[in-house]
């Protein structure tokens, strides 16, 4: 094929989940390979390079025994008997030395020198006439893939030694998968899979990554040596973009950071209405330095740290020291202002890697959030002795996810009690009177949000997941991805009636989706009551900017327009047109 073609301009469309430009060369983060590092290690820490082969070779033979005992029970021993195979290549003397002396000789980073030397094997191996050691090929490949997994997963996916910042482009990422990643290699970020409202998606949204997800047909059209332009504004990557397409994203980008720009200048100004009502905007933070950059924007605390992040860092259960000296940091960061903590929300697209959970059909629906933690009633007591710990050092508040009935409410609270009890007698300091609330994010919850507002402080409407349950779409599934609609009449019905109740339960009600961090939905969500939202650290000035563009007789008459209309495709039209009315003059980027 011609050099030219190989290398024609390629535009493809997903769909948009983390606003910004970014253009570069690819990195590929793809499941099915790996991305070999190469850079040199002096050879003061050759040795420091072996000793990361060895734990890796240890952590990859647990893996497979782990396999190997799975299988065993559900398949039977003669399944099970081909990850022997697998060990047996791990304790292979002659390729341990091979590396070691590969790493010695040439000074190559380990994964580098793995990757020639499992190379070399598979070349004698595929290169045998006898069908039988031909085989044993297979197996190399294996053991080596998931040697040089683990040993990627100890420096950030790979991405710490990239000799510049690149678009990451994967199948699909998960949440452990975000987490790992150098932030500051990584310049947009781009998946065949994945929905608006995926944890990985809003990790990235919240590290101010560009993103977008949902492009099906991505990996299979990219080459070697290939770049992308990521659109994350419109949903659309550029694969090989020409002069005239970076020409015309260039004026995008200038008069977008114009109008950032603008937004940024005004973020000290409060989140209030052209007529005064006020608005309160909290951040969803997953660290300290999440916290710092919402403050710097003017945000009134933290509406939602979620717990997760902690785990899916440590990718495992963390003890109560570490959890309480990670909530303390990030209450320390916030202070005086308050965090809202919410506990343990794993599952769905959330899972640790060194979980032994098994595996559903449909994690979104099955054992998750608060489910597993009234199971595992240890693990929600270290969480919350931790959390009630880290109260002593500032304003805390504590969110149950999930909630769907009133009697997980009041053992949830219960657990809490005890964790109180426990603390007391350990003499360990902590606020007692902390408020206590949860998600509403199920349709189950929104029906009895006047019975769970009896033993609530406060409610904290958790969008994404609430609008995959109540229209049955898999927030995640590509396929289905177009039925997504937050604008959908049963939604909007939906946070209204909550805002409702709380106003008459004199219960507090924020919104912590993303449909709070979107401006389009800024008017309505005022207009149907809720006067409190919790959103990534990097919207909240163009929330704020925004909200200050209309008055709330005007969000209140919106409101009242989009709930005479059926059809979600016309409900968001006439907030689109809203936005687009009160934002004219500032917010032109197609001029």
């Amino acid at each position: 094929m011609p050099e030219d073609t190989q290398r024609r301009e390629i535009i493809l469309h997903g769909i948009a989940a983390s606003p910004g430009v970014a253009h570069g060369r690819v990195f590929r983060f793809l499941h099915g390979e790996v991305e070999v590092p190469s850079y040199l290690v002096g050879k003061e820490s050759q040795e420091a390079e072996i000793i990361r082969f060895e734990q890796a070779l240890l952590e990859t033979r647990e893996q497979i025994k782990e396999i190997r005992a799975d299988v065993g029970k559900s398949l039977g021993e003669n399944e099970a008997a081909i990850f022997d195979a697998h060990v047996l290549v791990l304790e292979d003397q002659a390729l341990i030395d091979d590396v070691v002396g590969e790493v010695h000789n040439t000074g190559d980073n380990v994964e580098q020198c793995l990757h020639r030397v499992s190379s070399r094997y598979l070349d004698f191996f595929d290169g045998l006439e006898d069908q039988y050691l031909r085989e044993r090929a297979s197996d190399v490949r294996d053991v080596t893939r998931r040697l040089l997994r683990n040993l990627l997963g100890a420096t950030g996916s790979g991405t710490a030694f990239l000799d510049e910042p690149r678009v990451l482009v994967s199948e699909d990422l998960t949440p452990s998968d975000t987490a790992s990643l150098d932030r500051s290699k990584i310049l947009g970020i781009a998946t065949d899979s994945g929905g608006r409202s995926s944890h990985a998606v809003i990790m990235a949204r919240a590290g101010e990554i560009p993103a977008v997800v949902g492009l099906r047909e991505l990996t299979v059209n990219l080459q070697d040596g290939d770049t992308v332009l990521v659109d994350g504004f419109e949903g659309t990557v550029v694969i090989n973009p020409g002069e005239q397409t970076l020409f015309r994203y260039g004026e995008v980008s200038f008069k977008r950071k114009k109008l950032l720009d603008l937004v940024v200048d005004e973020s000290y100004l409060p989140a209030e209405t052209a007529d005064g009502r006020k608005l309160t905007v909290f951040a969803n933070a997953d660290s300290p330095e999440e916290v710092a950059k919402a403050n710097e924007n003017g945000a009134l605390g933290v509406g939602l740290f979620r717990t997760e992040s902690v785990f899916l860092r440590h990718n495992r259960i963390p003890d109560e020291e570490e959890q309480f000296q990670e909530y303390k940091a990030v209450v320390e960061a916030s202070s005086p202002l308050p965090v809202t903590i919410r506990t343990l929300d794993l599952g769905g697209d959330k899972v640790l890697g060194s979980s032994d959970r098994v595996k559903e059909d449909n994690p979104f629906m099955g054992f998750r959030a608060i489910r597993f933690c009234l199971r595992n009633k240890d693990v929600f007591l270290t969480q919350l002795r931790a959390i009630l710990r880290a109260s002593a050092f500032g304003k805390v508040k504590i969110m149950f996810p999930m909630i769907s009935g009133v009697g997980e409410m009041l053992s949830a609270r219960e657990t809490l009690d005890e964790a109180k009890t426990q603390l007391e007698k350990r003499g360990e300091a902590f606020d007692p009177q902390t408020p206590v609330g949860c998600m509403i994010e199920t349709p189950a919850a929104v029906t009895i949000c006047d019975l769970l507002a009896e033993h609530a402080d406060f409610f904290s409407i958790g969008t994404n997941d609430l609008v995959q349950y109540l229209l049955a779409v898999d927030r995640i599934n590509n396929q289905i991805a177009y039925l997504y609609e937050p604008h959908h009449p049963a939604v909007i019905r939906a946070v209204g009636h909550v805002a409702e109740v709380g106003r008459k339960k004199g219960v507090e009600v924020s919104v912590c989706g993303e449909m709070a961090g979107d401006p389009h939905f800024t008017a309505l969500l005022m207009g149907l009551g809720i006067d409190e939202m919790s959103v990534a650290p990097p919207l909240i000035p163009e929330l704020k900017f925004f909200a200050r563009r209309f008055t709330i007789l005007e969000a209140e008459k919106l409101r009242e327009e989009v709930e005479q209309m059926a059809r979600p495709s016309q409900i968001l039209v006439r907030i689109k047109a809203f936005h687009d009315e009160k934002m004219a003059g500032f917010y032109d980027v197609d001029e």
